[in-house]
């Protein structure tokens, strides 16, 4: 059985992100999306608009120096437009090496992503990280 679009669509979003193609990942969002990173740090808060999901996007690059590596373990669909992503993360960053399980939780509306919800395995870990 073939995997469901929205399973499908998350994944390429993973795969986009691992490359760095942020013109992919903009394509795939709606105008509106917002990206929600927890945490009380600086790369934590509400990312709202393509322009703004994407520039956080970069940051976590140049912050991490090109580190940061995302192993999917398993995506989950609903059927109703909610996407589960569990997910593997790796950086390093000034010192710190970050070395976590999460997940992401994803609204589609249409064919496009319109809502990312981060969810991490440490609160306290990922502060201290990009802090």
């Amino acid at each position: 059985m073939a995997e469901h679009p929205h399973a499908v669509l998350v994944r390429k979003g993973f795969e986009a992100f691992s490359r760095g193609d942020m013109d992919a990942l903009r394509a795939m969002m709606t105008s509106d999306c917002t990206h929600h990173v927890p945490g009380s740090h600086p790369m934590s808060g509400d990312f709202k608009g393509q322009d703004a999901v994407i520039d956080m996007y970069r940051r976590i690059f140049e912050e991490t120096g090109g580190s940061m590596r995302v192993d999917v373990r398993g995506v989950f669909v609903d059927g109703r437009g909610h996407v589960v992503a569990l997910d593997h993360v790796t950086a390093e960053r000034r010192g710190k090496r970050l070395d976590e399980d999460g997940a992401l939780v994803c609204r589609i509306v249409g064919d496009k992503v319109s809502d990312l919800d981060e969810c991490v395995e440490d609160l306290d870990r990922a502060n201290d990280f990009w802090s």
